[in-house]
């Protein structure tokens, strides 16, 4: 009977890494048809065509995109808002939730509330952009940082994590004549080293996919993001996104379908680079915010 059991539980794994490693290839086959049409030669380019490998390699397609003043200033915006952006969330975010997992905190309770009252309402688009216009930021970078600078999920989950930390160290540090800065930066935070890193990974690819706010907030062409020119160039077919975002710099026709696949591949590489050297700490910080005791 056992024998029984053991030959279909190997016959359902033998089926089920096969249909998953088919879906796998299926999901893979749009960014392999991006990489060959962004290096293939824009002169032997032929349109609905599924390109497995490029005919002719060339960089044409990278060395004009990299030419446009266009992407140079929203690929300068990007980076700006991602590393401003996710160094200022790190900090808010684990001094925030470090304050809620002090039970003897004045007003902890009211402060939890409110972080939970946030998780389950959203005041919606018109009252943040009414915001965001009453402080003067529309058409600045800072529009995409100052209103996200946390989250009510991410709160909850450092604070689950800080909270699952041997108080017994907190306690021998003030012992030892340390203050609260002291304490949460000598103690808190190299003990929090994997969180901090899944939650860079975090809010680093959130700034750099920012699209939907970076529409409504800016206007300005010349201060648009990754996304938003990405879209132009690749569902505004009929408008010249690149010289558009120009603004006097670049006078060419509107880019080939090449052209749009290097777009696409140079607005991925950075997040696939830093991926893998964040991808250990990514698992065990997840999992170590989600257990207590």
């Amino acid at each position: 009977m056992s024998f029984v059991a053991q030959k279909k539980a190997t016959v359902f794994d033998y089926v089920n890494y096969s249909l998953l490693a088919l879906i796998s290839l299926v999901c893979l086959f749009p960014f392999v048809y991006v990489f060959s049409v962004s290096f293939t030669d824009p002169k032997v380019y032929i349109p609905l065509k599924f390109y497995l490998f490029p005919d002719q390699w060339s960089l044409s397609a990278y060395k004009y995109i990299l030419s446009t003043n266009s992407f140079i200033n929203a690929l300068k915006s990007t980076v700006f808002i991602t590393v401003v952006g996710t160094f200022l969330n790190l900090i808010v975010s684990f001094s925030f939730a470090y304050v809620l997992t002090k039970k003897s905190l004045p007003g902890r309770s009211v402060l939890l509330g409110a972080v939970i009252f946030t998780l389950v309402f959203n005041a919606g688009i018109l009252p943040g952009y009414l915001l965001v216009k009453q402080l003067g930021l529309l058409n600045s970078s800072w529009s995409l940082i100052w209103p996200s600078l946390t989250s009510a999920w991410s709160l909850l989950v450092i604070k689950s994590f800080l909270e699952s930390h041997p108080p017994e160290l907190e306690e021998s540090a003030r012992m030892d004549g340390c203050t609260e800065i002291g304490v949460f930066l000598r103690i808190i935070i190299p003990l929090s080293m994997p969180a901090i890193a899944a939650f860079t990974l975090f809010f680093a690819v959130s700034h750099w996919n920012t699209y939907f706010n970076a529409l409504i907030y800016i206007s300005d062409s010349k201060k648009w993001t990754l996304q938003v020119l990405i879209k132009t160039l690749v569902i505004d077919s009929d408008s010249n996104g690149v010289g558009q975002a120009g603004a006097g710099g670049d006078d060419r026709v509107v880019p080939q379908e090449t052209i749009r696949m290097a777009a696409i591949m140079l607005a991925m590489a950075p997040i696939l680079l830093v991926y893998p050297f964040l991808q250990k700490h990514f698992a065990k910080g997840v999992m170590l915010g989600s257990v207590k005791g």
